[in-house]
C-alpha cells in the first residue's frame, strides 16, 4: 500500500480538511441509520383497513344497543388483527437496522495530502481512501490505481468468487450503479489481495448498500392477502350500507318507530359483519403456524401462510438452495477429456503444499482425502499472483523431482510446450508435443466444460534435476500439461423431486440469481428444470417497467442481476397478477424478500435475510418449503369456508329480512333475536379452523377472488332467501302465525338453514365423501338443537321467542332438506361453470 500511496496523481491527492468538512455538512454522516415513524403513528396507521372500520363501526353499534359480548369479542379482534399488521411493519424497521451495522469501520484516506485514519462515517464523495488486502470497502468509488487488486462482493451478488478490479478506463456516472462495472468497488465488499486507491463516489444512502437499506425501511408492497382482506372489506361495507339504508328507509315510508326501526337497522348491519373473520384467520394460521413448526417452516408473519397458499411463483436464488453453496471437485481429466487420477494426484500436491490464501477450489480438492501424497516432501514455492494466476510448488519423492503448477487454464497453457499422450509400459506419462492441433482440441474441452457451468484450472508439470532447489516465477516455462480439474457448486439431491413436486402442485420456479448465465444453465439442467428464457441484469437495466413485465413471463432463468433488479423482476411478476415467492439467504436479497408477498429465508441465512423474510426454513431444502406451501392452502381453504358462508347463505337471510319490511306489518324479528341468531351462527362455525380440507383444494394455488366470491354469493344467497319466503308463507297462511310466533318460527329457521349449509359449501365435491372435523358436526347440530329448544325454555319470555306447534318442526324439516339439496346441485353447477369460465392461467 506504501507502494500505491507513493505513486499519487494529481487527481487523487485527496481532499483538504476543510472541503471534506463541508462536503459533510452537505452530504451528511456515512452511516446507513434508518428513518422511522414513531411507533404510535405505525399502530394507528393500521386502522385504515376498510374491514377494521367496518368491524369498529359494529362494535361501537353492538355497545350502544346493549350487546356487551358482541362488542367485546369484535374489539378483541380488531386488536389481534391490527398488533399482528403492526408487527410485520416493526420487524421490517428492524432489518434496516441490522443492516446499518454491517460496516462500521476506520479507514485510511489522503486528508491534506497526507495519509489519516478517519472513522468511515465521516467518509465524503471526492475522499481518497487506501485499501489494501482485507479490508472492508466503507463507501461506494471509483478505482484510481491497482495492483493485483480483487474484492468479494458476495455481500451484494451472491457470487463467491473474488473478481478483479482495475482503475477506470472511462468516466463513472456516479447515478448508476452497477456492480459489474471494472472501475468501481461498493461498499461493503472485501477486498481479497492486492492494494489500490479509490476515490468515494456516493456515501450512505446513496451507495448500494445504503439503497437495499432504504428498501428495507419501505413498507412493502401489498400481499395479495392484504389486497383481499381490503377488498373483501369494501364489498361487506357497501353490502351493509345499502341493506341498512334501504331498511330504515322502508320503516320510514310505513311510519313504523323509529327507534325500533333504527335499532332493526343496526341489528342487521351488525348481522352482516363478518365480525368472527379476523378470530377465524387469527387461529387458522396459528393452527398453521404450529403445523409448519412441525414441518421445519418458522412463520414470523402469519398472514404469510395464506400468501404462501395462494403463490404460484417462486423465485429463488440458485446458491445454497438449488446448491448445496459448497464448490465441489466434478472431474479430473487428461488433455483428451478422459477421466485421469494422475490429473487428482497433482492437484492435490500443489494444493496441499500451498502455503498461500487456499481458495474455495484448494479446499474441493483437498477434500479428495484418498489421494496418498505421503512419499512427497516440498521443497520450494512460487506463490499465487492476480497477475500469472497460477500456483507453483517443488516436490520430490524417492524417485523424482517436480515443479508442478496450477492455475487458470489460460494462462498455464501459455507456458506449455508439452502434453501428456497416455503412459508407458511402466506407468511413467508419455509426452508430446503440444502444437496446434492438440492446442484447439484443449481449447474445445474447456469450451465445453465451461457450457456445462464448470469451473476449470489447468494443471502441469516440469521434471527438475536432482539439484534443483531454488524456484521462480522464470522457471513456469516448457511445462508439460497434465490436464484440468473442473468444479461446481453441486445441486442439492433433494431439489429435483421438491421442484417436481411444487411444477405439480401448480407453483412455476423461476431462478433470479447473481451468478453467471452458463452455470445457472448447468445447474437447472442437472435438476430437470427446462430453461425457457433468460434475461441477464445488463437486459433488465435496459427494459422500463412495461417492457419487463411483458418479458417476465416467458423467462425463468434471470442471471446476473443485482438486489435492484431482483426486486424489479419481483414486481414485474405482481403486476402480472401472480402471488409471487422469493427465497434467498443473503444481503443482497433482503430486499426481494420485503418485496415479495412470501419472504423466505433459512435459518443458516444472515441476520439481514431472516430479519426481512415472513418465514424461515429450518432447513435449506425445497422438499420443506413444498410442505409450507400445502399448509398455506390448508390455512386459505379454512379462512375461504367462512368468507363464502358470510356471502351467502348469511346475506341471504339478512337479505330476507330487510325486504319482509315491505309486506310485513311489524318487523320480521327483533333486533335482540337478530343479534343473538348471529352470535349462535358464529358460534356454530369456531371450530372452523380445525376442519379436514379436500385434497382438490390443496392441489392448485388458492387465492383472494372477489368476482368469485361476489357470484357465488349471487347464486348461493338468492336460494336462502327463496326458502325464507317460503317460511313466511307457511307461518302467516298454513299456521296463521302471530307476530310473536313468526318471530320465533323464523328465528329457528333462519339458524337451521344458516348453520347446516356449513357441510354443503365447505367442500366443493360430494358433501357426504368429505368428512368434517367433529367439533364441527358437534357444535353444529348442537346449536341447531339449541335454537329449536329456546322457545320452550325460561328464557324465551325474555327473547320475544314462543312455543310453536309440532307441525312447523315437520314442514321444517322437510324445507331444510330441500333447501340443503338444492344448494348441493346449485353449488356443483356453480362450480362447473366458473371453472369453464375461468381456467387455470399459465405462470
Amino acid at each position: 500500500m506504501d507502494k500505491i500511496a507513493g505513486t499519487v496523481s494529481p487527481s487523487a491527492a485527496g481532499l483538504t480538511g476543510s472541503e471534506a468538512a463541508a462536503r459533510l455538512a452537505r452530504f451528511g454522516p456515512n452511516v446507513l441509520k434508518p428513518h422511522r415513524r414513531s411507533v404510535a403513528l405505525q399502530f394507528l396507521a393500521r386502522f385504515g383497513n376498510p374491514l377494521v372500520i367496518v368491524l369498529l363501526v359494529a362494535c361501537a353499534i353492538s355497545a350502544a344497543t346493549g350487546d356487551a359480548t358482541s362488542a367485546a369479542v369484535i374489539a378483541v379482534m380488531v386488536l389481534l388483527s391490527v398488533v399482528l399488521d403492526f408487527v410485520q411493519e416493526y420487524r421490517a424497521g428492524q432489518a434496516a437496522e441490522q443492516l446499518s451495522q454491517q460496516v462500521a469501520l476506520n479507514v485510511s484516506v489522503l486528508r491534506d495530502g497526507a495519509r489519516a485514519e478517519i472513522p468511515a462515517e465521516q467518509l465524503v464523495p471526492g475522499d481518497v481512501v487506501l485499501l489494501s488486502a482485507g479490508d472492508l470497502v466503507p463507501a461506494d468509488a471509483q478505482v484510481l490505481l491497482a495492483q493485483d487488486f480483487f474484492v468479494n462482493q458476495a455481500l451484494l451478488t451472491g457470487e463467491a468468487f473474488p473478481v478483479e478490479r482495475h482503475a477506470a478506463t472511462a468516466p463513472v456516472d456516479v447515478d448508476r450503479i452497477d456492480t459489474e462495472t471494472d472501475g468501481q468497488v461498493f461498499m461493503g465488499s472485501n477486498v481479497v489481495s492486492g492494494s489500490a486507491q479509490v476515490r468515494v463516489l456516493r456515501t450512505a444512502k446513496a451507495t448500494a448498500i445504503g439503497r437495499i437499506a432504504q428498501d428495507l425501511e419501505k413498507r412493502p408492497p401489498p400481499t395479495a392477502f392484504e389486497i383481499g382482506t381490503r377488498r373483501f372489506g369494501l364489498l361487506i361495507m357497501r353490502l351493509t350500507l345499502l341493506l341498512v339504508l334501504f331498511t330504515i328507509l322502508v320503516n320510514a315510508m310505513f311510519h313504523r318507530p323509529l327507534l325500533e326501526s333504527f335499532l332493526f337497522g343496526v341489528a342487521l348491519a351488525v348481522g352482516l359483519t363478518p365480525e368472527l373473520l379476523p378470530m377465524i384467520v387469527s387461529v387458522t394460521l396459528s393452527r398453521g403456524a404450529l403445523r409448519m413448526a412441525r414441518r421445519q417452516v418458522i412463520v414470523k408473519r402469519l398472514s404469510a401462510i395464506q400468501d404462501m397458499g395462494a403463490m404460484d411463483v417462486l423465485c429463488t436464488d440458485k446458491t445454497g438452495t438449488l446448491t448445496e453453496a459448497r464448490i465441489r471437485l466434478e472431474q479430473h481429466l487428461d488433455p483428451a477429456g478422459n477421466d485421469s487420477a494422475r490429473v487428482l494426484r497433482l492437484a492435490f500436491l500443489n494444493s496441499a503444499n500451498e502455503s498461500g490464501l487456499k481458495s474455495p477450489l484448494d479446499d474441493a480438492i483437498l477434500a479428495h482425502g484418498e489421494v496418498d501424497v505421503s512419499g512427497w516432501r516440498k521443497l520450494d514455492e512460487v506463490p499465487f499472483d492476480f497477475e500469472r494466476r497460477r500456483v507453483s510448488v517443488l516436490v520430490e519423492d524417492a524417485t523424482q523431482r517436480l515443479l508442478i503448477v496450477k492455475g487458470a487454464p489460460e494462462d498455464v497453457l501459455r507456458v506449455c510446450t508439452q502434453v501428456e499422450d497416455g503412459t508407458d509400459a511402466d506407468g511413467s506419462p508419455r509426452t508430446d508435443a503440444l502444437d496446434d492441433r492438440r492446442r484447439q482440441a484443449c481449447t474445445s474441452l474447456l469450451d465445453r466444460l465451461a457450457d456445462q457451468g464448470f469451473r476449470v484450472l489447468a494443471v502441469a508439470w516440469r521434471a527438475e534435476p536432482g539439484d534443483f532447489i531454488d524456484a521462480t516465477a522464470a522457471d513456469e516455462t516448457t511445462l508439460v500439461l497434465a490436464g484440468f480439474v473442473a468444479f461446481l457448486d453441486p445441486p442439492k439431491q433433494s431439489a429435483k423431486p421438491a421442484l417436481a413436486a411444487l411444477a405439480a402442485s401448480g407453483v412455476a420456479v423461476k431462478i433470479v440469481t447473481g451468478d453467471n448465465e452458463l452455470v445457472a444453465r448447468h445447474v437447472c439442467g442437472e435438476l430437470g428444470l427446462a430453461v425457457t428464457g433468460v434475461l441477464t441484469g445488463a437486459q433488465i437495466e435496459a427494459m422500463n417497467d412495461d417492457a419487463l413485465r411483458a418479458g417476465v413471463a416467458s423467462v425463468n432463468l434471470f442471471a446476473r442481476a443485482n438486489p435492484q433488479q431482483k426486486t424489479r423482476v419481483l414486481l414485474a411478476l405482481k403486476a402480472r397478477g401472480h402471488v409471487v415467492g422469493y427465497m434467498g439467504d443473503g444481503i443482497n436479497d433482503a430486499p426481494s424478500l420485503h418485496a415479495a408477498d412470501v419472504g423466505i429465508s433459512v435459518e443458516s441465512g444472515v441476520d439481514v435475510a431472516k430479519q426481512a423474510a415472513a418465514m424461515i426454513l429450518m432447513r435449506s431444502d425445497l422438499g420443506v418449503l413444498h410442505d409450507g406451501i400445502i399448509e398455506g392452502r390448508r390455512t386459505f381453504g379454512n379462512v375461504m369456508k367462512y368468507i363464502m358462508m358470510a356471502t351467502s347463505s348469511n346475506f341471504g337471510n339478512m337479505f330476507s329480512m330487510a325486504a319482509a319490511t315491505l309486506f310485513l306489518p311489524y318487523l320480521p324479528m327483533l333486533p335482540l333475536q337478530v343479534l343473538l341468531n348471529n352470535f349462535l351462527y358464529d358460534l356454530s362455525e369456531t371450530p372452523l379452523p380445525l376442519d379436514n380440507v379436500d385434497d382438490a383444494d390443496l392441489a392448485r394455488p388458492r387465492r383472494w377472488d372477489m368476482a368469485f366470491i361476489r357470484d357465488f354469493m349471487a347464486t348461493i344467497g338468492p336460494i336462502s332467501s327463496l326458502f325464507d319466503f317460503l317460511t313466511f308463507y307457511v307461518l302467516l297462511k298454513v299456521l296463521e302465525a302471530g307476530e310473536r310466533e313468526f318471530h320465533t318460527g323464523w328465528f329457528v329457521e333462519s339458524l337451521a338453514t344458516q348453520v347446516l349449509v356449513i357441510f354443503i359449501i365447505r367442500t366443493r365435491g360430494n358433501p357426504l365423501k368429505s368428512r368434517p372435523h367433529p367439533l364441527l358436526v358437534a357444535t353444529s347440530l348442537g346449536i341447531v338443537a339449541l335454537a329449536a329448544i329456546l322457545p320452550y325454555t325460561p328464557l324465551a319470555a325474555m327473547l320475544g321467542l314462543v312455543p310453536l306447534p309440532p307441525e312447523f318442526f315437520a314442514i321444517l324439516g322437510a324445507m331444510v332438506a330441500a333447501y340443503l339439496l338444492l344448494v348441493e346441485l346449485v353449488k356443483r353447477w356453480f362450480f362447473r361453470r366458473w371453472e369453464r369460465r375461468h381456467p387455470p392461467v399459465a405462470t
